[in-house]
């Protein structure tokens, strides 16, 4: 196997293993940890503890998300095949999905955390109330990102064939 070839390939690997970290996490998070918590721990505990968690998740969709993109950086700059349209609307979402991830780490999940510090309780008071509107931004940010790795992850199966030349 030619060294590009090789490269090409492991390059593939971090790729979709940083996807699959960044996605599986965020999905586990929000539909079994979440749910869990917030269930069987009373507030404000539960929202401490989220907090904690998806602060702490943060850090590892941003550093999935860097990934994924010098991936995509270096998969350009090693010209194995040409670059198709599949490719610039992977590496889209991709950047897209790490823009999102990068403004709930920095934004809205400090936001969430100073309000429960605060001692805001969803729905109650006005400080209740807009923890409840953050809180409700970062399920919509969630989800964009969600659909965004899903489409990044899905266009891995329609990538051209690695051997341009035709089977023998």
């Amino acid at each position: 196997m030619k060294a590009r070839a090789f490269a090409d390939r492991a390059l593939d690997a971090v790729a979709l293993l940083a996807l699959a970290v960044w996605l599986g996490g965020y999905a586990t998070l929000g539909a079994v940890v979440a749910p869990l918590v917030f269930g069987r721990i009373p507030a404000p505990y539960s929202g401490d503890a989220m907090s904690a968690v998806f602060r702490r998740f943060d850090t590892v969709a941003i550093a999935c998300a860097v990934i994924a993109l010098l991936v995509e950086a270096a998969r350009a700059a090693l010209r194995v095949r040409p670059i198709v349209k599949l490719d610039l609307a992977r590496a889209s979402f991709i950047g897209c999905a790490a823009a999102v991830a990068i403004y709930v780490g920095t934004v809205v999940s400090p936001h969430i955390e100073q309000l429960h510090n605060d001692g805001a309780v969803r729905g109650s008071g006005p400080a209740g109330l807009e923890l409840d509107a953050v809180h409700h931004t970062a399920e919509a940010l969630a989800k964009l990102e969600l659909t965004l790795l899903l489409a990044s992850l899905t266009l891995y199966a329609f990538r051209p064939s690695r051997d341009p030349s035709p089977s023998a």
